[in-house]
């Protein structure tokens, strides 16, 4: 099979992470890797992602009229979106057809709305089976362990010690983008620091250099009862060394909702910390459970809001267990299907080959 990514985000991105495991597991017996970036930006994951191409394209010049004629012209049997309609994304490259069986994954949290697009890969607990397959214009294809599978960062130190043995109380944290933190997000973080009175908030994002949106977000949690002195709010560090350090300071992350991280989950689980996700209705809030029942992470994985407070707060209240998930967490997840790299690669062109046999019997993808 002849196979076509399309995507901005061939370079230090969040996606990339997801991105080169599957470049990097593909069978090169079954399938041929043609990468067409639509963006300038090249770095040094974007050099280790072309090595494991067979074909590299550029359409950043190109319109999608000569974009789709590029496709045609190298005879793709099957083109991937990896970015649908954030920045840098080619809808319209799509939906000119340049082949015959076309997919969406990873970048875009939700249908693409587009009958062009054939199917979108997924799994069973970010999409449950049902009343998830009516919001798509696509068909929703499950993997069978998992739709994501993570490469950790190079540069990622060791597991720090649990801060909370030397601190003498629990942080939880997040270090998610700003944009997540929803009033709800806001008020059940603030009846998890009521529900664990020594406890502390350690969140992280870009925006926290306005001294004005610290004062917004601490007064938000005053309003509900979170003292600003619990909650200390850090700016992005100049490295990606040191972002991943700074997880060494936390005992619990939060994953926010409805929009639940991604990358942010898996940085920190590799980091030693244990994530709480609270499992919603739609892709965007399922993610954290398709990704901690892929760790064999289960318990953590809240049904609702008293539910995902119950589960922190235990945590915070087991110190033992606390210091034995952070100590096994790299093991854990190293033989979880989430570092399963060629075994995920499998499952994927697996899926592929169900598509192209779907296609070429005169059925749908």
């Amino acid at each position: 099979m002849r196979v076509g990514y399309v995507s901005p985000d061939f370079c230090h991105h969040a996606c990339a992470h997801f991105i080169e495991p599957l470049l990097r597991g593909h069978d090169r017996g079954a399938v041929e890797v043609l990468c067409y970036a639509t963006e300038r930006r090249r770095d040094g994951m974007t050099l280790r992602m072309e090595a494991l191409a067979d074909g590299w394209r550029s359409l950043a010049d190109l319109d999608d009229a000569a974009a789709a004629a590029l496709v045609e012209r190298d005879r793709v049997d099957l083109l991937i979106d990896l970015a649908g309609h954030t920045a840098g994304g080619r809808p319209l490259l799509f939906a000119r057809r340049p082949a015959p069986v076309q997919v969406t994954w990873l970048g875009y949290p939700d249908t693409t709305g587009m009958p062009a697009v054939d199917c979108r890969l997924t799994d069973a607990v970010a999409d449950t089976p049902g009343e998830s397959d009516g919001w798509h214009a696509e068909r929703l294809v499950r993997l069978p362990r998992g739709f994501l599978a993570f490469q950790p960062p190079a540069d990622a130190g060791p597991v720090a010690d649990l801060p909370a043995l030397a601190n003498g109380f629990v942080t939880f944290g997040s270090f998610n983008s700003l944009a997540k933190m929803t009033p709800e997000v806001v008020r059940v973080w603030s009846a998890l620091l009521a529900r664990v009175p020594s406890a502390r908030l350690l969140l992280k994002s870009p925006g926290f250099e306005d001294s004005a949106v610290r004062n917004a977000v601490h007064r938000d949690f005053a309003r509900r009862g979170a003292r600003p002195e619990r909650i200390e709010l850090l700016m992005p560090t100049e490295s990606v060394a040191d972002h991943l350090r700074a997880y060494g300071r936390l005992d619990v992350a939060l994953d926010p909702f409805p929009y639940n991280g991604t990358t942010t989950t898996c940085e920190a689980l590799w980091m030693g910390v244990p994530v709480v996700t609270l499992a919603g209705r739609h892709h965007v809030a399922r993610v954290g459970a398709s990704l901690l029942a892929g760790c064999g992470l289960d318990e953590l994985i809240g049904r609702d809001e008293a539910g995902y407070v119950e589960a922190a707060a235990a945590l915070a209240g087991d110190l033992v267990r606390l210091s034995g998930l952070r100590r096994g967490m790299r093991t854990r997840l190293e033989s979880s299907a989430l570092l399963d790299h060629h075994g995920f690669a499998r499952s994927v062109e697996e899926a592929y080959r169900a598509m192209w046999r779907g296609w070429t019997s005169g059925g749908r993808a």
